[in-house]
């Protein structure tokens, strides 16, 4: 239970981040988005293996570094989390939080898989290789890379890279603003490919 606890409030905590960064229009979000995963990563690292995002959940579970049963409650976990987040941000802000890419569908699509790619092979190669096992830079490395891929492709896809994420805030739009679900399958699809495909060049690299 412990570890569902810190899925549900670092998950929570990111979508939120990310709801009121956007929302306060600030240019420096991706900064903001980036520091605020990092202070999360250290409160559950320990815990839970701080994922927060059912693609890095997909990359544990795909190097067995998670049973499927426990990956499935994380799933459900984060999910949560990221759709309670999104109506705390649209309460607070008066808001929703829209996610829309802004090229068409293919180069956003890509872009989703390229840097949740990136994203998750960074995660797990600073949280389950053996050669960089008791690091003490893990959530700085988890981060950087966050900030870095919103900062780079955020005008293309929205720079999700995060299942979790993008369901917690579209739902939250297509019911209490005046958002659909047209986009959301970019949002899972992207992701999790780029998750699957960086759990099996990590294993590629690690053996």
């Amino acid at each position: 239970m412990n570890k569902l606890i810190t899925e549900g409030i670092g998950t929570f905590f990111l979508v939120l981040t990310i709801g009121l960064a956007i929302s306060s229009g600030t240019p420096f979000a991706p900064l903001v988005i980036g520091t605020g995963l990092m202070g999360m990563i250290y409160m559950g690292g320990h815990i839970s293996g701080a994922h927060y995002n059912p693609a890095t959940t997909l990359g544990f579970l795909m190097n067995g570094k998670i049973e499927s049963g426990e990956a499935l409650k994380y799933v459900g976990t984060q999910l949560i989390g990221a759709v309670l987040a999104g109506i705390a941000s649209s309460y607070l802000t008066g808001n929703t939080l829209t996610i829309a890419p802004e090229a068409d569908a293919a180069r956003a699509l890509f872009a989703e898989i390229l840097f949740t790619f990136a994203l998750v092979l960074v995660i797990l190669q600073v949280a389950i290789n053996d050669a960089t096992k008791g690091n003490a830079y893990y959530g700085l490395a988890i981060g950087v890379i966050v900030m870095a891929g919103v900062w780079a492709v955020g005008d293309i896809s929205g720079g999700v890279f995060n299942p979790a994420v993008g369901l917690g805030a579209i739902l939250v739009d297509a019911v209490l603003g005046d958002g659909g679900f047209g986009n959301l399958w970019l949002y899972i699809v992207g992701p999790l490919v780029g998750g699957a495909l960086a759990a099996i060049v990590f294993k590629l690299q690690v053996n």
